[in-house]
């Protein structure tokens, strides 16, 4: 794909708490802000891999003690993971961002919705694991379906902040979290969790936007989680249309791919259509579906 293909590509995955800023904000997320990118890494540091745990047909979701991480970098930095191993090995991990800002209540207090159930009822009946990346104000939101997602044993539920703010700038407008306060962000969206209640809680954290540098993800180091990326854009954030998200995804999967989605309705509305799409395509390729946790694997794996 051309280099101005793929910023196109990126420009459709963040979601904004308005339209104005709802271009550059899609942006960022897909990795055109400072230090976020869908390479490995970002903010030049080079991206990780690990090797692919020979338990990922297992249904059993982990714990998060059990939950595989990477080593922790140059002090004590959050380790960056953006795919599994190019062994050949054929699986392919589906994230969702369950996006809602610290700052959205009044609009889903008018019936704007943030959750998609529909998605998640999808998810179920294809029976495919999956990884959602949960803001702490999502959680407190719709803490049924939060407990929900965590209590089945297809999914995992990770940390994608408590505020969904940029934790660097620029970041193509999202309102930045202060320098100095990105790990008490990571914990309070946590907290946030174990308030409703949520099982099946992972270490994994996704930058909002994908921006990060070297200084946040030192920051966010202490709260010992593992920064999860992508090498998969779907586009699906303010598509009109699933087709083009499931062709865009299918042309890009490779194996050990990992996929960034959205599980929100009022800004993401094809998705589940692109995952009814997407789920047989890649199955009648050989694919296997699996969990963020599976490709990252058990250390030492």
């Amino acid at each position: 794909m051309s280099t101005p293909s793929r910023a196109r590509a990126r420009a459709r995955h963040a979601l904004a708490p308005a339209a104005a800023l709802a271009l550059c904000a899609a942006l960022a997320a897909c990795g055109q802000g400072k230090g976020g990118d869908d390479k490995p890494g970002g903010a030049g540091r080079p991206g990780r891999t690990a090797p692919a745990s020979p338990s990922a047909s297992s249904p059993s979701a982990p714990s998060a003690s059990a939950a595989p991480t990477l080593p922790a970098g140059p002090g004590g930095a959050a380790p960056v993971f953006s795919h599994g191993a190019r062994d050949g090995r054929k699986r392919v991990a589906l994230t969702f961002d369950a996006d809602m800002t610290a700052d959205q209540g009044p609009r889903a207090a008018r019936g704007e919705r943030f959750d998609n159930p529909g998605l998640i009822a999808a998810l179920r009946d294809l029976k495919v694991p999956a990884t959602v990346f949960m803001t702490g104000r999502w959680a407190e939101q719709y803490p049924d379906e939060a407990r929900s997602i965590g209590a089945d044993p297809l999914f995992e539920v990770a940390n994608h902040s408590y505020s969904h703010h940029a934790f660097t700038t620029p970041c193509y407008g999202l309102p930045t979290v202060p320098r100095g306060t990105a790990r008490a962000d990571v914990e309070r969206a946590f907290a946030a969790f174990r308030t409703a209640g949520v099982e099946h809680v992972v270490p994994y954290f996704r930058f909002p936007g994908g921006c990060h540098d070297d200084a946040t993800l030192r920051e966010t180091g202490p709260a010992k989680v593992t920064a999860v990326q992508w090498d998969v854009v779907s586009g699906d954030a303010f598509a009109k249309r699933a087709e083009p998200v499931a062709a865009q995804v299918l042309s890009q999967v490779k194996p050990g791919s990992v996929v960034v989605m959205h599980c929100t309705r009022s800004a993401a509305p094809t998705t589940e259509e692109a995952v009814k799409r997407i789920v047989p395509e890649l199955r009648a390729r050989g694919y296997e579906f699996v969990r963020v946790s599976d490709l990252i694997g058990p250390p030492g794996a």
